[in-house]
């Protein structure tokens, strides 16, 4: 079926499981792409609304000039849906935005006027009071106060939250949202609390933002400079509902974007800083949830327009935020050489066990090595070549209790040591490595486990 308008197409945008950045966390991650439509962001739904109840108050008709101050996004959005229906648009942002959005909001036909960024809220320059002056000076215009406008929780509580619940099937747990003005995070945080109060909301914001403080009924945090675009605000917005937001975590700059960059390579996710850092808090805080949670990471800016900061590594190296990407060697893991084998409980014995009833569950379960284990921890091992020494210098061993003829314990590792690290590891102990499992069980890696890994990479 056709559309005949571009802002009337049901946005619905996707929610894709995240594997390879999640796969050493217990819950489910999920990332929902919410700048996969027209207007590449969070705004796409919220622009449109805004002129149409504008328009319905008879406060805007077409012709008018549309005033606003913006990051990017939301003047993007903005123009999309200003200029098709006859307005013109005059926006402030500041100098910091990144080039290719300036050059969309000059091809859609808005006019720009640059701000310093380190202009604080209060101050004459700053791109919020520049655009209230502009709408003051300029004839026939209106404030449209996207950042500030109440349609913009309608919004997020009618499509964007009632979407995540059917789209999880009510399963989702915790959102994680990035926080501007509060609007996506309040509008779907209502709906979700009001559908089950258990579900988390936590707000994800730049470093010297005010919400983070504000939860915690502490003072504004001193201002401070970052480079993340749509994300963060050095002043409370009206649309900032603490009594539907669990918390709020504040993100650098250098997680934010090398986080975004990963998603890219990893996962063939497209997002912005802003998405960057709302994934690595997700990623960071599913740390000490469980296995039944399900968490959803809102994806709110479009990696496209970031092409000349971001994802330029010239650009990151210069700021100090280049880290360089994992090789597809070090992108293997314990738990994905794991996934290899046939999983079964780990073979192992006691120090009181005899070496004729270890040799015993060598031969039973055909392996070479055993680790020797005491209240679940490893403190020892032994291998058929210690046997053979042991009877060949005393053939009345085989009786004798394991523990007085142990060998190095195995080293241990978590699931997400990369194969480099494993292989270093064996190099120190040939036999084997034990990798500590979330549920408190080992698994034994060995040399050929880590070929076998190889030879399916």
């Amino acid at each position: 079926m056709s559309n005949h308008d571009i802002f009337g197409l049901a946005a619905f945008t996707p929610l894709v499981l995240v594997k390879q950045m999640a796969r050493h966390i217990q819950p489910k991650v999920m990332a929902k792409l919410e700048y996969m439509n027209p207007a590449c962001s969070n705004y796409y739904r919220v622009a449109s609304a805004l002129i149409t109840d504008a328009e319905e108050r008879q406060q805007i008709h077409p012709g008018m000039t549309l005033v606003d101050w913006t990051f990017g996004n939301s003047g993007i959005a903005l123009a999309m849906a200003g200029v098709r229906r006859g307005y013109k648009l005059l926006l402030a942002a500041p100098d910091k935005i990144s080039r290719e959005k300036q050059e969309v909001l000059r091809a859609l036909g808005a006019e720009l006027v640059i701000t310093p960024s380190d202009a604080l809220p209060e101050e004459p320059r700053s791109c919020m009071n520049v655009a209230e002056s502009l709408v003051k000076s300029v004839s026939n215009a209106f404030f449209t106060g996207m950042y500030n406008n109440p349609v913009s929780i309608q919004v997020h509580s009618d499509a964007t939250g009632s979407e995540i619940f059917r789209q999880t099937d009510g399963k989702v747990t915790h959102v994680f949202v990035s926080m501007v003005s509060g609007a996506m995070a309040s509008g779907l945080g209502r709906y979700l609390k009001e559908k089950n109060p258990k579900i988390s909301i936590i707000g994800v914001e730049s470093q010297g933002s005010v919400y983070a403080n504000l939860l915690n009924d502490a003072k504004p945090a001193n201002p401070v400079f970052t480079e993340l675009e749509e994300i963060g605000s050095m002043q409370q917005s009206s649309l900032w509902d603490p009594t539907v937001i669990d918390d709020v975590i504040q993100v650098s700059d250098y997680d934010a974007f090398n986080c975004g960059r990963e998603l890219l390579r990893a996962e063939a996710v497209f997002a912005g800083g802003a998405s960057g850092a709302v994934m690595s808090a997700a990623l960071q805080a599913g740390e000490e949830y469980g296995q039944d949670d399900c968490v959803v990471a809102v994806m709110n800016d479009f990696g496209g327009y970031y092409l000349s900061k971001m994802y330029n590594d010239e650009w990151m190296r210069k700021r100090g935020f280049y880290r360089k990407a994992k090789s597809a060697l070090e992108q293997i893991t314990a738990e994905d050489i794991l996934q290899l084998k046939v999983r079964r409980d780990l073979i192992f014995a006691y120090p009181e066990n005899t070496l004729a009833e270890v040799f015993e569950m060598m031969k039973q379960n055909d392996v070479s090595q055993l680790p020797i284990v005491s209240y679940n921890a490893p403190i020892g091992s032994i291998s058929e070549n210690k046997i053979l020494s042991i009877l060949i210098e005393n053939d009345e061993a085989m009786n004798s209790k394991v523990v007085g003829f142990m060998e190095q314990p195995f080293s241990v590792c978590k699931p997400e040591a990369t194969i480099s690290e494993l292989s270093d590891k064996l190099q120190q102990s040939a036999s084997g490595v034990l990798i500590s499992l979330s549920d408190g069980k080992l698994q034994l890696l060995t040399k050929s486990d880590l070929i076998d890994a190889l030879t399916h990479k």
